[in-house]
């Protein structure tokens, strides 16, 4: 088979005969001066055969032919799957550089690893017993370790009791029930509350609890008010009117007479009685003895005291 037929045969095309055109030699200006010279070599030997030269020519085989160029379709075929893409391919030989790696690692420590005889008796430790290399008895310890790390994945979780729930014992060993004793806990601490509330309500009076029940009838009528009150609402005129004041000068004009009586609805004493700080009228059963320490008159006398001195230091100061 020809060189023109292993061409057409495998590349679809084939190399047309290339005519070789001869070199155009530059002569010199010498030799256009009409100066020729002769060879003396009359039979022709120094002719140059053109067409042997042609045949004996090394054929350009990577020559593109015009057909080729022409084509605009592409005659490449891939072969296989695609080439990866450059990310790719370095995330690939990265994992196969660590695997190999990795075996590389684990070979050479099996084989630098001392040979272990199982035969002998193994202490508790997991190493054997008798005379050994300091490098035996670590490769033995290793192991074991090794075998126990794996046999308590293989187990799980239920046996490790990793996730399960917190028993609690008492001093006696009894498993202690931990929502019954945070339910008993919670109890405990709102009967505690309850207590703690009723001792500050059993050392109010009766005064203070008349007062704030008033207040939260006070609060409930207060939804169905206007926002404005004015002089003729017959409801603040009579709460108004109810008020005693001592000196009030038109009291005296009153014609409708009322009984005095206290905020918890019983009646007041209606006698004289010393006055004290918080003017607290006495009970309407008093017989008017006064068994008290007498500190109440002592605190108004020096209380009074001292403003007659005030008042007459005021007065030394103006007559100057």
């Amino acid at each position: 088979m020809s060189l023109a037929d292993y061409l057409a045969k495998n590349y679809l095309t084939a190399d047309s005969k290339v005519e070789k055109k001869p070199k155009k030699r530059k002569r010199k200006d010498g030799a256009q001066s009409g100066l020729i010279i002769a060879d003396d070599d009359a039979l022709g030997w120094g002719a140059q055969n053109t067409a042997g030269d042609e045949d004996d020519a090394p054929l350009n085989v990577g020559a593109v032919t015009a057909e080729f160029r022409k084509t605009k379709k592409n005659n490449w075929q891939t072969v296989g799957s695609a080439a990866p893409s450059s990310a790719d391919q370095a995330a690939a030989d990265a994992i196969i550089a660590s695997a190999a790696a990795e075996n590389q690692s684990r070979m050479q420590a099996d084989e630098d690893a001392p040979a272990l005889d199982d035969t002998g008796q193994k202490m508790e430790s997991g190493a054997h017993a008798g005379l050994q290399a300091a490098d035996q008895v670590t490769a033995q310890l290793k192991r074991k370790q090794e075998a126990e790390h794996s046999r308590f994945l293989a187990e799980g979780m239920e046996r490790s009791g990793k996730g399960t729930e917190t028993i609690y014992r008492d001093a006696s060993g009894r498993i202690i029930n931990v929502a019954m004793k945070r339910a008993e806990a919670r109890k405990k601490a709102e009967e505690e509350a309850a207590r703690a509330a009723a001792q500050l309500e059993a050392q109010k009076g009766d005064v203070q609890r008349a007062e704030q029940a008033r207040r939260k009838e006070a609060l409930k009528e207060a939804k169905f008010m206007p926002v404005a009150r004015y002089a003729d609402d017959v409801e603040l005129n009579e709460e108004m009117k109810e008020k005693e004041r001592w000196n009030d000068p038109a009291a005296q004009f009153l014609t409708k007479t009322r009984k005095g009586k206290s905020v918890t609805g019983k009646p007041l004493y209606s006698g004289p009685f010393m006055p004290n700080r918080y003017g607290i009228r006495p009970g309407h059963r008093w017989d008017g003895v006064d068994r008290g320490n007498g500190f109440e008159k002592e605190y108004f006398a020096a209380r009074n005291r001292r403003r007659d001195v005030k008042e007459l230091d005021y007065a030394w100061q103006m007559d100057e």
